[in-house]
């Protein structure tokens, strides 16, 4: 198993746009397209209140680019997203690290 840990920092004033979009419409898309996820976090203490943090749950690379490029190219993502960023830019920045768990891990 493989997590990918992804980081978006949001423009200011901009989580709660980025927050609806998965609740209303990614997480649904995901669901269809067996894209799992493993969390999702904000910032309560630290420093940046504009990040999202998320993990998602992949078999292999082989998987995740596999179902990470269906998405991408999905056509209800991107009409979905085109709708989210019509008022204007969501995200300033995002950053995606791929992480193997340790032999003590509690999550393998």
């Amino acid at each position: 198993m493989i997590h990918e840990l992804r980081i978006y920092r949001t423009l200011p004033g901009q989580m709660p746009r980025l927050l609806r979009r998965f609740n209303d419409h990614t997480l649904r898309i995901w669901e269809r397209m067996g894209i799992r996820q493993a969390g999702f976090w904000t910032t309560l203490i630290g420093e940046s209140n504009n990040d999202l943090f998320y993990l998602l749950a992949w078999e292999s690379m082989a998987e995740r680019e596999t179902k990470w490029n269906a998405f991408m190219a999905d056509p209800e993502w991107q009409e979905k997203r085109a709708e989210s960023e019509a008022p204007g830019p969501i995200l300033a920045n995002v950053s995606s690290s791929f992480l193997a768990p340790t032999a003590f891990s509690s999550v393998k």
